[in-house]
């Protein structure tokens, strides 16, 4: 049986796409009262305020027909911003070299939260550089993941 956030993404990628964006991830965050449900969305030329406003709009008419949610939350649209969170390894490919945080499902090599370089992606595998050691990590491993801007 898929996870709700596996069937949201499927339900939810139809309508995004529909609008002209890319589906980049759905996150659904459990907290009582204050769940939150946070789509992001992006385009070869950004993300403005009106096309989250124009998702948002079209993503929870969808989800008041549907229905997929059982609990009380808030609906958050935005793009995935300098600090992208990735959701799987075809998102990760372009971004070969740079930094990112990671935090595991279960410590590997005494490591669960920290920082790396991603050094290859294959398949579903992840080559990354932490203190001048390799360790790989596969993404059903990973709990979360994103990317650690730069400024020059």
């Amino acid at each position: 049986m898929a996870s709700l956030q596996e069937r949201l993404t499927d339900m939810i990628r139809p309508a995004v796409e529909a609008l002209g964006y890319e589906l980049w991830g759905v996150e659904f965050v459990r907290a009582g009262k204050f769940s939150t449900l946070r789509v992001y969305i992006d385009s070869p030329n950004g993300i403005s305020v009106d096309d989250c406003a124009e998702v948002s709009y079209q993503v929870s008419a969808l989800l008041d027909v549907e229905d997929p949610i059982t609990v009380e939350y808030n609906l958050e649209v935005s793009s995935p911003g300098m600090e992208r969170p990735f959701f799987n390894a075809e998102q990760l490919q372009p971004y070969v070299g740079e930094t990112l945080a990671l935090e595991l499902i279960a410590a590997q090599q005494n490591k669960r939260k920290f920082k790396a370089q991603l050094v290859a992606v294959k398949d579903d595998q992840l080559s990354l550089e932490v203190d001048n050691e390799t360790l790989q990590v596969s993404m059903r491993d990973i709990k979360k993941a994103h990317l650690v801007p730069t400024f020059d």
